[in-house]
């Protein structure tokens, strides 16, 4: 089947970018959190504007009585015949909201003609455009968004001037809001390029809700550059290409911003994970350790990262109480160090430390969620739920609530299971979608496709068009062993996106895994690489084609890598194989019993061991 670490994956994107933007993109993406009732006003009859007035109250009539999709469909009408800006901005808004992708389209690219040079409309336009994947006009709304900012940034007076009193180190003079202290002193002239990064880092924050880490940099990159080279838009192009796949691509612009200033703490932090990913070992270390020269307490915690990365465990241990004994606060060197712990498969120590940062008042909801993880690891289904069920409520919700769905499953307590995501969708919305593509991948992985198809159909007369839908459709398809069927939808999503990695690296992973058009296939994959060459699903779908082909010699280093990268437990088990089937039984034996001790519940990986060890405990 196609792997869960090959679809789309927003969330983990946007984890790996937050540390540079920090969560920059909520004042973006406030307007399409909920969608509340307007009050249009209603002007005479007979007027250009009746009928869009008339759509406007039916749509927020259909919003009130939860139709999403006849709002959306309504608004999008209202906004074709309306030359009012803050009617259209509301239909791109509901319609994004709602997950509805042709009418958001509409409304967004109305909201772009009225407005060419309005930054929110530039913002939501390039979201639904990149959702698309039209990247062009993507690139279009990105380049006049950086406009905007640096105009903005431009305008805004120098500290000390009209704009005011000097604001306190370390605040923005626009905002008040912290920002980053100036390097080399508080530069008036600097502080402008500041707030165009940060205005950068909202955009970026918002495109990685809504799609892939490559794809925002495909549009990003090619609208940015060769204007923006300040090192804080090149700090964050760097960022997203760690995101997207493209270690080069990474060190390039981190070295880059590290020629304005060389001590700049987040340019290295690029250019050492850039080195982690090449492999280059003694490089990232020397990185890190040139941070912990400038930062020894944020320096030494991305030392002990870059260790980890590198598989050098008791080395990032080591240096992680060594950041205690220096005086790092405690509470970040515990959390980082039960982190590890989890990370290497020591769920034993990592049960001890996550429950000393509870009894010390310093857990977090994921803390509490990571405890109940364990709980399942180790066999204890009851302990588990219980658990996740004091989570029900809180921000990591809808994760508790499907890993307990999950585990109810298995024990057949079906009604209970999706009640869980049922009594969570009633209250909470704006996640339908989200929660719907739960519920089916669940279904599907314990032998209900049926239903988890049936769920995706009705998703998508509610969403129509809608990528991710699609693409859960097709995986779904073959889980079930719909295996035509599945790649048939995939080559219908590439025919309208034929440039998109994910899609590329899936449909060629399908066909190698069923034996089916291997040249074909690898060419696929080769394509997605050459898009994102580093991601590690897309590797591991090259060495197995290249088995498959039945070249077991260059598919296990093909597959080492791909191990090394992304540590996925499915890779593992390729890799294992690939071993196996050259003579080198020893070492594919080892290879499984370490990505069993990370991830003891991956089913590819029990599979596995099941055709190859079946004597194996």
């Amino acid at each position: 089947m196609v792997p869960a670490v090959r679809m789309f994956n927003r969330a983990r994107n946007l984890t790996l970018i937050l540390g540079a933007v920090a969560m920059a993109g909520a004042s973006l993406l406030a307007g399409c959190a909920a969608v509340r009732p307007a009050r249009p006003s209603t002007p005479p009859a007979g007027s250009p504007m009746s009928d869009a007035s008339a759509q406007t109250v039916m749509a927020e009539v259909a919003l009130k009585r939860g139709d999403c999709r006849a709002a959306s469909e309504s608004y999008a009408k209202a906004a074709a015949s309306s030359a009012d800006v803050p009617l259209v901005r509301r239909a791109t808004q509901v319609a994004m909201a709602c997950e509805h992708l042709p009418a958001a389209w509409a409304a967004a690219t109305r909201w772009h003609a009225l407005a060419p040079q309005d930054r929110e409309g530039n913002a939501l336009y390039a979201a639904v455009a990149l959702k698309l994947y039209h990247t062009a006009d993507a690139r279009t709304a990105i380049r006049e968004f950086w406009r905007s900012e640096e105009r903005a940034s431009v305008a805004t007076p120098p500290a000390g001037k009209a704009g005011g009193p000097e604001p306190a180190t370390g605040q923005d003079p626009a905002t008040g809001n912290a920002s980053p202290p100036v390097p080399g002193g508080a530069s008036a002239a600097a502080r402008p390029a500041q707030r165009a990064a940060r205005g950068m880092g909202e955009l970026m924050a918002l495109l990685l809700e809504e799609s892939d880490a490559p794809a925002v940099l495909m549009a990003m990159s090619g609208a940015l550059e060769p204007s923006a080279h300040t090192p804080e838009t090149l700090t964050l192009l760097g960022e997203l290409a760690l995101a997207a796949y493209g270690a080069q691509r990474a060190q390039e612009y981190a070295e880059q911003a590290l020629q304005h200033d060389p001590k700049d703490a987040a340019a290295l932090r690029v250019l050492a994970r850039a080195y982690v990913v090449h492999g280059d070992a003694s490089q990232a270390l020397a990185t890190a350790r040139k941070a912990k020269a400038d930062d020894s307490t944020r320096g030494g915690f991305e030392l002990a990262e870059v260790l980890a990365s590198l598989d050098r465990i008791e080395e990032a241990h080591h240096e992680l109480e060594h950041l205690r004994t220096a005086g790092a606060p405690a509470a970040e060197v515990d959390r980082r160090l039960a982190l590890l712990a989890f990370a290497s498969g020591d769920l034993k120590e990592a049960r001890q430390r996550f429950m000393e940062l509870l009894s010390s008042g310093q857990a977090t909801d994921t803390t509490q969620l990571y405890l109940a993880d364990i709980a399942a690891r180790d066999g204890d289904p009851e302990g588990a739920i219980a658990a996740y069920r004091r989570l029900y409520d809180s921000s990591v919700a809808l994760s508790a609530r499907s890993r307990a769905a999950s585990l109810l499953l298995d024990r057949d307590a079906r009604s209970e299971a999706l009640a869980l995501l049922d009594d969570y969708a009633a209250d909470h919305p704006e996640e339908e979608l989200e929660l719907t593509l739960a519920k089916a991948r669940l279904l599907a992985d314990h032998g209900e496709a049926d239903t988890g198809l049936a769920l995706l159909a009705s998703a998508l007369e509610r969403h129509p068009q809608h990528p991710s839908i699609e693409y859960d459709r097709a995986v779904i398809l073959e889980q079930a062993g719909h295996v035509h069927e599945s790649v048939q939808a995939l080559e219908q999503m590439l025919s309208e996106r034929p440039d998109d990695p994910t899609l590329l690296n899936a449909l060629g992973y399908t066909l190698a895994d069923h034996t089916l058009e291997l040249p074909h296939a690898e060419g696929l994959i080769r394509r997605a690489l050459a898009v994102m060459p580093d991601n590690p699903a897309a590797l591991d779908s090259l060495g197995w084609v290249r088995f498959r082909a039945g070249d077991s010699k260059s598919a296990v280093a093909m597959l080492q890598h791909a191990y090394t990268l992304g540590h996925d437990a499915e890779i593992a088990a390729h890799w294992g194989e690939a071993l196996w089937a050259s003579g080198q039984r020893a070492e594919a034996r080892r290879v499984w019993a370490a990505a069993l001790a990370r991830d003891p519940d991956s089913k590819p990986l029990k599979a596995t061991l099941k055709r190859f060890l079946p004597d194996a405990k």
